[in-house]
């Protein structure tokens, strides 16, 4: 098997047999996983800055700040990326 037609792989994982509403739903849900996590770091950073500091930070800046746009790069990345997957094996004809 040449390199071109290889499935896609993220960790050794092969990603390039999944149907265009799976690749949606992989990228969908990659962007709540990024947006939860950092938002949950991003959260237990301010509290520690503001025990630390003594500074009196609003949490809602680890949503609007952190979260929403990391979430929002790693959908895109993701839309680009598991769709991108899905074009490839659909048109080289290994379906």
């Amino acid at each position: 098997m040449s390199a071109a037609t290889q499935p896609a792989r993220l960790l050794g994982i092969p990603l390039g047999d999944f149907g265009f509403f799976s690749a949606l739903l992989l990228a969908l849900a990659s962007g709540f996983l990024t947006f939860f996590a950092s938002c949950f770091v991003a959260i237990l950073a301010l509290l520690c800055w503001n025990i630390v500091g003594h500074n009196h930070v609003n949490y809602a800046d680890s949503y609007l700040y952190v979260a929403f746009p990391l979430g929002l790069a790693v959908l895109a990345f993701g839309l680009v990326f598991f769709t991108g997957a899905w074009l490839r094996r659909r048109l080289s004809g290994t379906d």
